[in-house]
């Protein structure tokens, strides 16, 4: 079974982050392959985990997926934005 997610990645200090949607699990290496690989690698463990648990569909649905024909299809995306938002002096005293 395959199954597809979006990989985002950012530098973070002297790392790499890479993140995958819808899963939300992330890893970091040294560079952006590295990171990707570890994420690859952390993404395939969680998934057998959450199959030999039993838990494998509900983890996808819950995490967006739809099941369609034998298939989990992913979410479609729209659009990955940066936004910005000024906050004032008070919010960061708390």
């Amino acid at each position: 079974m395959n199954i597809e997610y979006t990989v985002q990645i950012w530098k973070e200090g002297g790392q790499f982050v890479a993140h995958a949607m819808p899963l939300d699990l992330t890893s970091s290496g040294r560079t952006p392959e590295e990171a990707r690989k570890a994420l690859d690698e952390a993404v395939t463990l969680f998934l057998e985990t959450a199959g030999e648990m039993g838990t494998l569909d509900d983890v996808l649905l819950e995490s967006g997926y739809e099941l369609e024909q034998g298939n989990w299809i992913s979410p479609v995306w729209v659009g990955v934005e940066m936004h910005s938002i000024a906050v004032g002096a008070e919010a960061w005293r708390r």
